[in-house]
């Protein structure tokens, strides 16, 4: 860990910003030193995000100062910022799907030789950058053939192909396999030893306490505090972040579930059509399914809900077989489900928050059968935002300015004002903090004790021992086993994920 006392290679000074209806921050100050990995972490809406684009170019600061070195600076283009050396990694990446991955790293920048794309220098340069992020790729591969992992290296090989001596990683695991994780955490410990300094955010307390030398905490755009690499723990950064204790995490009440109310037999999904699927979810029980990347998990929510075709099999809701040809006829058989990407499937994302939560419900809220009903809408949405506690300046405004987890708060609250009987859960927690988890976590019991059957896919294995009634375990587009709350371990989740026997 670098030396406090020396002089910060970026830092900023009482920075101010603000949006319309919001103040995302307020006289924030950040101080990082060379060779260091410096934790950014807070709530959704704390403003990590807006301090990363102003550090990167992508916003300026209402008020205050940036340094580099010590010196004084004006970052008013993402061009001035890679000029200083500061590159953004963003969580949704920027990578040009149909270029090969050369043509990416020198994206807008390519060198010429008499006026021509000198290629041969782009081959070149690009294996120098892929062979320090240890990826063993040619520059010619096509950049969307590769899985999200290795885009990530690619993106990081990008940054250092400008000389980047501050890297600004948002979320960068979130859409990783452990193992990718795992090989990112590698890159990160090398560019640290080779002095490049690293900016990293992320919800994921374990990464940080793994990987960051300091963390410096933001809540409600301000700073809450810092914590040294020796005083980094899970319980302090959430003390930090909160303001409070969450002593009771997983707000699990022991409850006796009804009958089934969602039963599956011999379903076969697209994506899997050689694999039967059979279980049910009973009403007021919560069932997890996990399984590793690939497993089919996402698949099996999408069939249900009628988004991908069944190719086979019966779904009976109440005792009542379906037919779900479409999301339509899942949602009127009661079904209803929270995507994986809130905001490219679950959101209209420049549309405000009561044309969001009134979307699902437009057919039903209808006047004279052809007619909007802003009377019924306007209801169901001050109904939401009250009952899910959604932080927003008001009906009206757009969702694309909410946090990640207000966001999924509207996502889940488009469907709660159709009062589903079965609610389906892709990832509900990913990307959004702590304390937006918790309230998620203890919506999920609260519409189990009162009677709706939830069936959630996770991959935090905390959230599936935490919140399962049951489990169900997934590999290669199967259920390879299930698991009772008594049962319920990491052990025996990994055992059953990876295409071990059944270990109930």
């Amino acid at each position: 860990m670098t030396d406090a006392a020396e002089t910060p290679l970026l830092s900023v000074h009482q920075v101010c910003k603000s949006f319309p209806g919001v103040r995302a921050l307020h006289e924030v100050d950040l101080a990082l030193h060379p060779g260091e990995v410096l934790a950014v972490i807070g709530e959704n809406g704390a403003g990590k995000s807006t301090l990363m684009k102003i550090l990167a170019g992508v916003q300026l600061p209402d008020t205050g100062e940036t340094r580099i070195d010590g010196r004084p600076v004006v970052i008013d283009s993402v061009q001035t910022a890679l000029a200083h050396g500061i590159a953004l990694i963003h969580q949704e990446l920027n990578l040009s799907g149909n270029l090969d991955v050369g043509a990416n790293i020198f994206l807008g920048r390519e060198p010429r030789r008499f006026g021509l794309i000198d290629k041969n220098v782009i081959r070149e340069e690009s294996q120098r950058v892929l062979s320090q992020v240890g990826l063993n790729v040619s520059p010619d591969t096509l950049a969307g053939s590769l899985s999200i992992g290795r885009q990530q290296l690619v993106e990081i090989a990008k940054a250092l192909s400008v000389d980047a001596q501050v890297i600004i990683m948002d979320e960068p695991t979130s859409s990783l396999s452990s193992g990718e994780s795992e090989r990112l955490f590698e890159v990160i410990r090398d560019l640290r030893e080779r002095g490049v300094s690293i900016i990293y955010i992320s919800h994921r307390l374990g990464e940080v306490k793994k990987l960051a030398d300091r963390v410096c905490v933001l809540r409600d755009g301000e700073n809450a505090g810092e914590l040294s690499r020796d005083e980094i723990t899970h319980d302090a950064m959430v003390q930090l972040m909160v303001g409070r204790d969450v002593s009771q995490f997983y707000a699990r009440q022991p409850h006796e579930p009804g009958a089934p109310l969602l039963e599956v037999e011999g379903l076969r999904t697209s994506a899997h059509p050689g694999e039967e699927l059979v279980f049910h979810v009973k009403q007021g029980e919560i069932v997890g399914v996990a399984g590793l990347v690939g497993a089919g998990r996402t698949e099996l929510l999408r069939a249900l809900f009628g988004v991908d075709p069944i190719l086979g099999g019966t779904i009976k809701v109440a005792g009542q077989k379906v037919a779900i040809r479409s999301s339509l006829d899942a949602i009127k058989a009661g079904l209803a489900l929270v995507p994986e990407d809130r905001k490219g499937e679950g959101l209209v994302i420049d549309m405000p928050v009561r044309s969001n939560v009134s979307l699902a419900s437009l057919r039903r809220n209808r006047r004279l059968g052809v007619f909007r009903n802003g009377t019924a809408e306007q209801d169901d949405t001050l109904q939401m935002i009250d009952q899910l506690n959604i932080k927003t300046p008001s009906a009206e405004q757009v969702v694309r300015f909410l946090s990640g987890g207000n966001q999924q708060k509207v996502v889940i609250g488009k469907w709660l004002s159709m009062s589903p009987r079965v609610l389906l859960l892709d990832e509900p927690t990913r990307g959004i903090d702590i304390g937006a988890k918790q309230e998620i976590y203890s919506l999920m019991e609260s519409l189990a004790e009162d009677g709706v059957a939830v069936l959630f896919v996770s991959s935090e294995m905390e959230e599936i021992l935490g919140m399962s009634d049951r489990t169900l375990v997934m590999h290669e587009g199967r259920i390879t086993g299930e698991l009772s709350r008594d049962q319920l371990s990491e052990e025996a989740v990994m055992h059953l994920a990876t295409g071990g026997a059944d270990a109930a």
